[in-house]
């Protein structure tokens, strides 16, 4: 009698997949931000340029699901206002596809910034103890004493609002965290035995960091960045808004909300569509985080 087959163990990525899917809400939010990736990278497929900067007065506060003629270069086209028209008469729709192209790029910039700088400073602390470690944590304190949203607006205002700032801006403040995340995610890894075997081996502090001890600190920080993705959005929406960030009439949804807070009673399209894809990104972004949390700490596996 032949004896049952076993089947095969799950590799670490199969693993992983099987407890994320297992929350579908972290799945649906998963699946939010692929469709804000993508139409955010086709979003020249959509609308074109001329229909997100050009002025067109005469449709300006173009009610949802408004036909209209608009003028383009000459050229006279008629075109349906899905989501309505602002008070130039832009599109609202495709100015929200172009701004989310800003808004994922800031996100994903700033915090893959964050990551590598913090990452690589709080594993040097963490790694090397000592002297360096109390500047490197002392340097990261005094950061995390300043709010955030303080010490990005002081960055902005002192360097001049353009994309390239609030880059800089938003990275910069959010490096500390990842400084302490990493530095202490080090100090749990670098005595256990895979990392004695390797010095054994006579292998360099370098080669140490990079391939046994971060690839064992990087749970945190997946998770980390996730949520960290979805701040570095809102900031950067902050301080558009304020004025500081992208400038009109270049697309970013944060002034969108700027331009249409004057119009809240008369158009309120105009603010509330930018307001909803904002908060449906962020939230988003948080059940992801809360997903990959559940399917990387071991202490939360059920």
């Amino acid at each position: 009698m032949s004896s049952p087959v076993k089947p095969h163990p799950r590799t670490p990525w199969q693993e992983f997949w099987y407890r994320f899917r297992k929350n579908k809400l972290a799945v649906g939010g998963m699946g939010v931000i692929l469709l804000y990736v993508s139409i955010a990278l086709c979003a020249d497929l959509f609308y074109s340029w001329d229909f997100i900067v050009g002025n067109q007065i005469p449709n300006a506060f173009a009610p949802v699901g408004t036909k209209a003629v608009v003028d383009l270069g000459g050229k006279k086209v008629e075109h349906l206002y899905i989501l309505g028209a602002d008070n130039f008469g832009r599109d609202v729709l495709g100015r929200m596809i172009h701004g989310a192209r800003v808004s994922m790029i800031i996100g994903f910039v700033t915090i893959a910034f964050a990551v590598l700088l913090g990452g690589s400073l709080g594993a040097i602390a963490g790694f090397y103890g000592g002297v360096l470690e109390t500047i490197i944590m002392r340097g990261a304190d005094i950061l995390l004493a300043i709010p955030n949203m303080l010490f990005a607006l002081a960055i902005v205002a002192a360097m001049g609002p353009s994309f390239q700032n609030l880059l800089l801006a938003i990275g910069i403040t959010s490096v500390p965290i990842y400084v302490r995340l990493v530095r202490a995610s080090v100090l749990t890894v670098k005595d256990q035995e895979f990392v004695e075997a390797a010095r054994a081996l006579g292998a360099r502090d370098g080669r140490i960091i990079v391939r046994h001890v971060l690839p064992n600190c990087m749970a945190p920080v997946i998770v980390q960045a996730t949520l960290g993705i979805a701040q570095s959005i809102l900031s950067a929406t902050f301080l558009s808004f304020l004025g500081l960030g992208i400038q009109p009439p270049a697309p970013e949804w944060g002034n969108m909300l700027s331009e249409a807070r004057p119009y809240i009673i008369s158009a309120p399209h105009t603010l509330i569509f930018p307001g909803l894809a904002i908060m449906t990104v962020i939230l988003a972004y948080n059940l992801i985080g809360d997903g990959l949390r559940d399917a990387l700490d071991p202490k939360l596996r059920r």
